[in-house]
């Protein structure tokens, strides 16, 4: 029997040949190289998008050898397409494309593509998707023109990259397919929204540096433009991160964000994970998932303790000048966050939601839900707050879980 995601991946390529699909998207689980997704001789097109640090003890601790995995998905005659990246990264994808013979080009801006014509509309919310979107609109057009469809985008003169690795991409006019395929891209949890009475729910599951703070920017983007309530607001983060990730360095970057409360819980919907078969996990028990969610709890205490107590003196910026001394203390960090463990999501969105969400209802309350002092005060916050943004991060099996619960719809 293969291991799970060996087995998950047999049975998609089973599915698409059964079900003769035109076009099957496969992504990479992690690196590419060894992946059990790079199985495929000769793909119509591949791509790599920005890179990051994750699955070190798998990929290598460093940009480089993680580019070496990425570019091992790159075949002889077929063209591979990605984004700017760091210029060793980038050199690393270039050899091991010039290693098999692969025509590898570097996307340009979404920017060159709007030129001449009216500007993009993105669906999915955070700057770091125009990135993305640029690599998807190359990796379409290419499908489309190798399968000689009509109405692949017109051609513009390109501009020639000044000291680039890589040649340039072509730039061309999006079609208005291209430009609806963008404006309609529907991603569940990430920089997702979903409105509930006085509830929001931000979920993203950012769970590297790079993703978070595109988390972090995108979520505090998303506040500034909301009216302002006719009550207090309560902001919450609902946090786990797994495996060997450096939870430590993914809470400080959230510090920002000054939340009021901070939950955390592990990646189990319930307590008992018996009824469903895809949360079990042999490699953990319920003992060390719970022992993490306290790491992290006091992490973020740590945290918050440093934040409070800042250092006498900074540095600060002058405008159009150099950095400068500034001769008076830090202001003081005045916000400070309440922390709670929970042993499942389904108590953790319980507490939070304290029965407002419409969606999201239960009959009764666990027991002992609200037996810390901590949990009781905040619950009668809660209950009283005429807004409550929530944000759900650092594990992407968490974001799975949470909208398990919120949208069952998901999972019929």
């Amino acid at each position: 029997m293969p291991g799970y995601f060996r087995f998950l991946t047999l049975m998609a390529f089973h599915v698409f040949l059964q079900e003769k699909v035109d076009l099957a998207v496969m992504e990479v689980g992690i690196g590419g190289a060894y992946d059990c997704t790079n199985i495929i001789r000769k793909p119509v097109v591949c791509g790599v998008s920005s890179l990051g640090i994750d699955h070190t003890s798998l990929l290598g601790d460093t940009m480089e050898k993680i580019a070496w995995q990425k570019g091992g998905i790159f075949k002889s005659g077929v063209p591979a397409f990605t984004v700017p990246q760091p210029d060793g990264p980038l050199a690393v994808l270039k050899e091991r494309a010039e290693q098999v013979s692969c025509p590898l080009y570097l996307c340009p801006p979404l920017e060159a593509l709007e030129e001449g014509g009216p500007p993009l509309t993105l669906s999915l919310q955070g700057e770091h998707q125009r990135s993305n979107a640029a690599l998807a609109l190359q990796l379409a057009r290419s499908w489309l023109q190798q399968k000689d469809h009509q109405g692949t985008g017109e051609l513009k003169a390109s501009r020639p990259g000044l000291l680039c690795q890589l040649p340039l991409a072509p730039t061309f006019q999006p079609t208005s397919h291209m430009r609806h395929g963008l404006q309609d891209t529907e991603w569940p949890g990430r920089t997702q929204i979903l409105r509930r009475g006085p509830l929001t729910w931000y979920l993203d599951g950012a769970h590297t540096c790079g993703s978070m703070q595109a988390c972090v920017r995108w979520f505090l983007q998303a506040l500034r433009p909301q009216r302002p309530s006719s009550g207090p607001e309560v902001r919450v983060l609902l946090f786990n991160s797994t495996g060997n990730r450096d939870s430590s360095a993914l809470l400080k970057l959230l510090q920002p964000c000054q939340f009021d409360y901070a939950v955390f819980c592990p990646n189990l919907t319930e307590v008992s994970s018996m009824d469903n078969a895809d949360q079990q996990n042999f490699s953990v028990t319920l003992d060390q998932v719970l022992l993490r969610c306290l790491e992290h709890q006091q992490q973020w205490s740590r945290l918050d303790e440093e934040q409070a107590s800042p250092d006498l003196w900074s540095t600060s910026p002058e405008p159009g000048g150099p950095t400068s001394l500034l001769l008076a203390p830090c202001p003081p960090h005045t916000h400070s966050t309440s922390s709670l463990v929970f042993s499942c999501i389904s108590h953790a969105l319980q507490w939070i939601s304290q029965g407002l969400d419409p969606v999201f209802q239960t009959s009764s309350s666990p027991q002992n839900l609200l037996a810390h002092p901590v949990a009781d005060s905040g619950a009668s916050i809660l209950r009283e707050a005429a807004a409550i943004h929530v944000l759900v991060t650092g594990s992407l099996h968490l974001v799975g879980g949470v909208l398990k619960l919120l949208e069952p719809s998901l999972s019929q």
